[in-house]
């Protein structure tokens, strides 16, 4: 597991833009994975500059996103697949038959059949885009006892939910269950990059990199285990963690 320290915030969604770009013009029919969520949503408008700049053809990519809540309807300004647009696909050059959001209003069973067909359908993740959970979740992968390895159905922890309250008129309004990529279908990807910012985070980070530990109790510690992944924090994130870093 890599780490990069960036001098700030905006620096980070640069950078893991960059990198994304980069990937592209290398692979143009890249598949990616993609992450919605507070930190993760500000690296987008890099990626519209850069198609708008004339930098990156998003036309040939698929991409398949990490959750979406149970019940959520697609056209709620708070669902995930209303997010990607707004944020995304409707600034840029995707196929949205290309894109793939997993429907909160499906059958639970039906709707984990297909997003293992948008997973596994053609080819691999070519790359992954994660945020980090203050529950030290990754997709809505919570802590426990355990971990599961593929697409499933997830009930949120409390931490999480009163995070994601911000998002909701109260927290008595954020959905309980969510469908999520399990960790085993986000550590097949072929690069993976986290990004992380902000106070709520220093427990989670801190915990990530003080140790070698890979735990079901932190999931975002199973990336140590992944053969490119990347986390990308800022200066001020790193020195609250007590992380000592070359900036990037």
């Amino acid at each position: 597991m890599n780490v990069v320290v960036t001098k700030s915030y905006e620096d980070s969604c640069a950078y893991v833009a960059q990198e994304m770009v980069a990937l592209v013009n290398a692979n143009p029919t890249a598949k990616l994975g993609l992450a919605t969520g507070g930190t993760a949503e500000k690296v987008y408008p890099h990626l519209v500059k850069a198609y708008q700049d004339g930098k990156v053809d998003f036309s040939e990519v698929t991409t398949v996103n990490l959750d979406e809540y149970l019940g959520m309807s697609p056209e709620n300004p708070v669902s995930y697949r209303k997010c990607m647009d707004t944020w995304f696909f409707d600034h840029v050059n995707i196929d949205k038959a290309n894109t793939y959001v997993a429907s909160g209003l499906n059958d639970p069973e039906e709707e984990i059949a297909i997003f293992n067909e948008k997973l596994y359908g053609d080819k691999l993740l070519d790359f992954q885009l994660l945020g980090v959970g203050v529950s030290g979740h990754i997709g809505f992968n919570e802590p426990g006892d355990h971990l599961v390895a593929g697409v499933h159905i997830e009930e949120l922890d409390e931490s999480t939910i009163q995070a994601n309250s911000r998002y909701f008129d109260s927290p008595a309004d954020v959905p309980t269950r969510s469908i999520t990529m399990g960790v085993g279908d986000i550590m097949k990807a072929e690069k993976i990059i986290l990004i992380a910012t902000g106070d709520s985070k220093i427990p989670v980070i801190t915990k990530l990199l003080a140790d070698d530990a890979v735990t079901s109790e932190l999931p975002v510690s199973v990336l140590k285990l992944h053969r490119d992944a990347t986390i990308v924090i800022d200066r001020e994130l790193a020195e609250k963690c007590n992380y000592k870093e070359l900036e990037k």
